[in-house]
């Protein structure tokens, strides 16, 4: 049986206020996790309906709330972090020790979760980084779609272009790997 909610963020002050917020009943109460994502094993993860990576004040759990997702749907989240694809950071790209996809990837491959929410700052970098989460889901067997949207789309008072993405298990490779034991 799966446990409710996994939040990660190796912030502690963000950690401290996620679990007031919990507390306080504005995200769904859940373990908060204050390890780097590099640090976490598939077996901290696996077990929970719910996991958010880079969880922050918990927006994606929020934001599940809001559009009414059920409670015992599993989805996992993620918005890595931006600094090495966005104008304002290095420029280091995939080479930034801040590009934490690989991390994530890597617990998604073992546990494979049903639905997978993210998103990366819209820049031409952040596109090309999309491109490579993209053929990472599609060869871990998800369906895949995104969309670059505005944050003044939805009243914020500023521009700043995100790319957002969805991918969803097919279901076929899911059902292979766990019959063979892979998972």
């Amino acid at each position: 049986m799966k446990r409710d909610t996994f939040y990660n963020d190796n912030d502690r002050k963000v950690c401290a206020w996620l679990r007031q917020l919990a507390k306080d009943g504005h995200v769904s109460p859940g373990t908060v996790n204050e390890t780097s994502i590099a640090q976490l094993s598939p077996d901290d993860v696996r077990w929970y309906r719910r996991v958010h990576f880079f969880a922050g004040i918990g927006g994606w759990d929020y934001a599940l709330k809001l559009a009414g997702w059920p409670e015992d749907r599993e989805v996992w989240t993620g918005s890595c972090p931006c600094q090495p694809f966005s104008v304002a950071g290095r420029g280091k790209g995939v080479s930034d020790e801040r590009h934490l996809w690989p991390e994530m990837r890597r617990l998604i491959a073992e546990c494979l979760p049903a639905t997978v929410f993210g998103e990366q700052v819209a820049s031409k970098a952040g596109r090309e980084w999309l491109a490579g989460v993209f053929a990472d889901l599609e060869g871990m067997g998800y369906q895949r779609a995104g969309a670059d949207l505005c944050a003044a789309g939805i009243g914020a008072p500023h521009i700043r272009q995100r790319s957002w993405f969805v991918a969803d298990d097919i279901g076929d490779v899911r059902q292979l790997q766990t019959d063979s034991g892979e998972r």
